[in-house]
């Protein structure tokens, strides 16, 4: 009997007919993975061998008194050590200052570079890309013969009034420290902050300029908003990297500057109070750390 019209019936595969068979599935790629997993024990056994066992044997020596067992009492005396409180909030207002500065600083000598026609603009872009390479302590031994106590700054005082000695004395003090880092660090920021800049759409600069926008209020409203990933992400590097910076105090001879570092390098190359030592470089490392993933997460979130 014939199925009515308009209703659905089931098809059936004609008697004798052979049923088609699926594709057969590509295992290929699974089983390449597979086998190039085994590729990655090698350099991870490496890094682990290299940076994280000895990590592991700074954390254990943290914990370790000088009449042995494991305790937490090297911690405790660590934190109850004046020294210890003095350098720590030393690192921290050196950190936060050079990272406001470099933030200041880079953010007008990228605006400048990007936006202001000059000759020699893109030399100077590439200045700062080879800026980076540089190492700290060059740039503090730069200083230190322009501003140092027989530099050419102070030289240059004493030959024209004839006086005993110069007056520009601040680089042995912690402004000193900061300044270096300032200068040092400042292109970290200029970095990121280019290739931003480089991304805008120079038309509505251009549109708002015709329609009688000023420069301040172009930068605030059309640049600044573009550029903020930009500063978050080189804000929180540089920031990084000053609480770890020790090329740079060391080589200024600060008086009365102790930071982290240089408190590790006292108590572990001067006093030779290596649980000491361990316990300051641990918690320099936990700071650091924790900065770092605060980094990762304004990268991410911000599209840096």
């Amino acid at each position: 009997m014939s199925s009515p019209p308009g209703t659905l019936t089931e098809s059936r595969p004609a008697r004798g007919a052979v049923p088609a068979r699926s594709a057969p599935r590509n295992n290929r790629p699974q089983r390449w993975r597979q086998r190039t997993g085994w590729w990655a024990l090698p350099p991870v056994a490496a890094l682990a061998l290299v940076f994280l066992y000895p990590l592991v044997l700074l954390v254990q020596q943290s914990f370790t008194p000088l009449e042995g067992g494991t305790s937490v009492q090297p911690y405790a005396d660590v934190f109850a050590d004046p020294a210890f409180r003095e350098a720590l909030g030393t690192t921290v207002w050196l950190a936060v200052g050079a990272t406001v500065g470099c933030l200041v600083l880079g953010f007008v000598l990228a605006l400048v570079i990007a936006f202001v026609p000059f000759p020699g603009a893109k030399a100077v872009a590439r200045f700062v890309d080879v800026f980076l390479s540089f190492p700290s302590f060059l740039i503090t031994l730069a200083l230190l013969f322009v501003y140092g106590t027989v530099g050419m700054a102070n030289g240059m005082w004493t030959d024209v009034t004839g006086a005993a000695s110069g007056p520009f004395q601040f680089l042995t003090t912690p402004w000193g420290v900061l300044l270096a880092e300032i200068t040092y660090f400042t292109p970290f920021v200029m970095r990121p902050l280019l290739a931003a800049f480089s991304q805008i759409d120079t038309a509505q600069i251009e549109a708002a300029s015709s329609l009688g926008a000023k420069a301040p209020r172009i930068v605030r409203q059309i640049i600044l908003p573009e550029a903020l990933p930009a500063l978050a992400a080189g804000g929180s590097l540089v920031l990084i990297m000053c609480l770890n910076e020790f090329g740079i105090v060391l080589f200024t001879g600060a008086k009365g500057v102790t930071t982290l570092p240089m408190l590790v390098y006292s108590k572990a190359i001067l006093e030779s109070d290596w649980t000491a030592a361990c316990v300051v470089a641990v918690v320099n490392v936990v700071i650091s750390v924790s900065l770092y993933g605060l980094y990762r997460v304004v990268s991410r979130r911000v599209g840096a």
